[in-house]
């Protein structure tokens, strides 16, 4: 088994908050404290260690007690430059991401995602979760932002970005990858629920996720 201490957390708060308006989306309320604030003490609850992922803002970010680190690549390039960051700067066996923008991901999210790893002697375990496909019906859909990486895929992913790469799955599906359902009786169906817009973080706060 993979131990706790053997795994660094890794918030992606990166991004360029397009659909929410160009705000730091990481730096907005959630029930009372900043959203990526939130989702970071969620991943020290589960993790030997945590860091930052963040682009603007650095200060705000600091405080919050983790080291930051901005990305390696220029120009905003995706939550693949938060893996590589994260890589880069992990000094564990594996790195756990997690968006800043998903706060109520469930507690036992690197436990499983570790115990799959281990099981299937993989060198990726990422989470599924059910979605609306868009026409009414629930699919359980791979939420490759949720990822337990070997710190050793660092090669393949410098790699991968230097010949302009930027899919998550174009890289991920080069390698042993063990998917990891969330969709188990007791699971929060709102759990791996994003917020997109400012509208969408206000309507997640109501929810009963724990």
């Amino acid at each position: 088994m993979i131990d706790t201490q053997d795994i660094t957390g890794l918030v992606l708060a990166g991004g360029r908050g397009s659909r929410m308006g160009g705000v730091d989306k990481g730096l907005q309320n959630f029930r009372g404290l900043p959203l990526a604030l939130h989702t970071l003490m969620r991943l020290q609850m589960q993790t030997g260690s945590t860091m930052v992922n963040a682009n603007r803002n650095l200060a705000a970010y600091e405080a919050f007690g983790a080291p930051v680190w901005p990305d390696v690549l220029a120009d905003y390039a995706g939550p693949l430059a938060g893996f590589l960051t994260g890589l880069e700067r992990c000094e564990t066996p594996w790195l756990l991401t997690v968006p800043c923008d998903t706060p109520l991901f469930p507690l036992d999210l690197a436990t499983r995602l570790a115990a799959a790893a281990s099981e299937q002697d993989a060198e990726i375990a990422m989470a599924c979760a059910p979605e609306d496909d868009g026409q009414g019906r629930i699919t359980v859909r791979p939420q490759p932002v949720f990822c337990l990486l070997r710190v050793e895929l660092l090669g393949s992913l410098v790699a991968f970005t230097q010949a302009g790469g930027r899919k998550i799955d174009a890289w991920t599906g080069q390698h042993r990858c063990a998917l990891v359902p969330f969709d188990q009786p007791g699971d929060d169906a709102q759990a791996f629920f994003n917020a997109n817009t400012l509208a969408e973080l206000h309507a997640l706060e109501g929810t009963a996720g724990r």
